[in-house]
């Protein structure tokens, strides 16, 4: 991560908190941290921080981790403003927080961050909800971002391109998932960008489904592939249903044309300043004039980068308009309980005058 692209990050996240009146911002969310900072993306686990930043409204911005992450912070961050705690972080930070700020209003990511965790930081200290601030930023790409992300859905092409090839019978979803994997793998990518779904029949009507006993692929069965990688640290997201044989069910052909449909005239009104409810809506009034509104069962998109969800979204409950550098996915689905399902999945960036095609 280029050390001048997150120091003017931080700068624009700066305008915002004082339009918010904030003194210093915590931030806690891993992708936010990174974006911020170039440290860490990930957490080690969901009950485990890798560290934090102290944002601060006079540019005097710590990084604040433990003592395994000490020499990497260093490399990364002035050591002056270094901070390892060495117990517990709430109580560590409580404590720095109060000698930067008193008692002068302090913004934390209060839905990424445990109650109880909340509780055990505040005592004596300002705090408030500020949720959403470095979240607006990531959803708007730079032309660094967007060539990244270009990068990773070019090798999810070269997956599609393959993939065909194992969707056999006989193989089974279980090992055509670990096969996207070994695939994305050696083909340089770090890692996935989620757990890939790889659903036969029945199962493609979940759409995230997780295989207990995953099912064998048969001459003329249905299966839906939605996988992604993570490659220079930006993900792809992409979703195919196939027909495996030579005699798909016709039942099977005019859904996947329905879907289909739905995504093509979705794509035809995706532009700066149409927000992802009427986006959203375009796809369901399509359905809904075939009789399989019901059948359509999620929201028609999200945005893609740093996270395979962020924002902006295509859903019911996105009133924001779009904007250029917004990258999303435009991914209707069709699912039949006990009987099968498909989604098409294709990524998008917001241009100055409509989109393009990832």
């Amino acid at each position: 991560m280029n050390i001048e692209t997150c120091t003017a990050r931080r700068e624009a996240l700066r305008r915002l908190m004082h339009e918010e009146g904030l003194t210093a911002l915590l931030i806690s969310q891993p992708a936010n941290r990174f974006y911020l900072s170039g440290f860490e993306l990930h957490d080690c686990q969901c009950n485990e921080s890798s560290g934090c930043l102290i944002i601060m409204a006079d540019g005097k911005d710590w990084l604040c981790t433990d003592s395994r992450y000490e020499e990497a912070a260093c490399q990364l961050w002035e050591p002056e403003r270094v901070f390892i705690y060495r117990s517990s972080s709430s109580e560590a930070l409580n404590s720095l927080l109060k000698d930067l700020c008193g008692t002068k209003p302090i913004g934390v990511e209060a839905e990424h961050l445990a109650w109880a965790y909340i509780q055990r930081l505040e005592p004596g200290l300002g705090l408030k909800a500020a949720d959403g601030l470095v979240e607006k930023l990531r959803a708007v790409k730079d032309e660094d971002e967007i060539r990244l992300i270009e990068a990773s859905v070019a090798l999810n092409y070269q997956l599609l391109d393959w993939l065909p090839s194992i969707l056999v019978p006989g193989s089974d979803e279980g090992s055509v998932a670990w096969a996207i994997e070994k695939f994305y793998r050696e083909h340089g990518a770090s890692e996935l960008s989620f757990p890939s779904i790889v659903a036969k029949d029945a199962n493609a009507a979940l759409p995230h489904y997780a295989p207990e006993r995953p099912a064998v692929f048969s001459e003329n069965c249905m299966v839906l592939v939605d996988e992604g990688c993570r490659l220079n640290h930006y993900c792809s997201d992409m979703t195919r249903t196939y027909w495996i044989g030579d005699r798909p069910d016709p039942r099977f052909s005019e859904m996947l044309e329905r879907v289909q449909e739905a995504q093509r005239r979705a794509i035809a009104v995706l532009r700066p300043g149409i927000t992802g409810r009427e986006v959203h809506k375009v796809a369901v009034d399509y359905f809904a004039s075939c009789g399989m509104e019901e059948y359509f069962t999620h929201s028609l998109g999200h945005g893609v980068g740093l996270e395979t969800h962020e924002g902006p979204r295509l859903s019911p409950r996105a009133t924001e308009p779009l904007v250029p550098g917004n990258i999303v996915t435009i991914e209707p689905g069709l699912y039949f309980p006990g009987w099968g399902g498909a989604r098409w999945e294709h990524m998008a960036v917001i241009t100055e005058d409509g989109c393009r095609i990832l």
